[in-house]
């Protein structure tokens, strides 16, 4: 055992446009990813999951691919936003504590219920 503990070092930020609907909840369909983990490991702390017009009652989906499979992982309910001048676009953070992507072959990812416009961004750090 080291005595030096392995600290995430280097800054990551992952980025996904969604815009094609995906209904399903088993991995398959549209998947966007958002971001890949390196060999030794990558922490991710939050997802940022931003419409970029507007949005109907729905479901973001997170989805973990472990390097043969995406697997269902977090499901975000999306409210029924109409962005304007005086009201912001639906916006959710989603915070974790102790999301690991283990290697460079896991992947975080996303899909939209509807047919709708969304950025998502994962934010992390890469272990060395």
């Amino acid at each position: 055992m080291t005595s030096t503990p392995n600290l995430p070092s280097t800054p990551r930020l992952g980025y996904g446009a969604l815009s094609a609907a995906n209904t399903n909840r088993d991995g398959t369909g549209t998947i966007v990813d958002v971001l890949t983990g390196v060999a030794a490991g990558t922490r991710i702390d939050r997802v940022v999951i931003e419409a970029t017009a507007t949005t109907t009652a729905g479901v973001v989906r997170l989805f973990l691919y472990d390097g043969t499979a995406y697997r269902l992982f977090y499901e975000q309910l999306i409210s029924a936003v109409t962005p304007s001048t005086s009201v912001a676009a639906a916006r959710y953070e989603v915070g974790f504590t102790d999301l690991v992507l283990p290697s460079a072959s896991w992947k975080i990812a996303a899909s939209t219920h509807n047919a709708e416009t969304f950025a998502v961004f994962a934010h992390g750090a890469d272990y060395t």
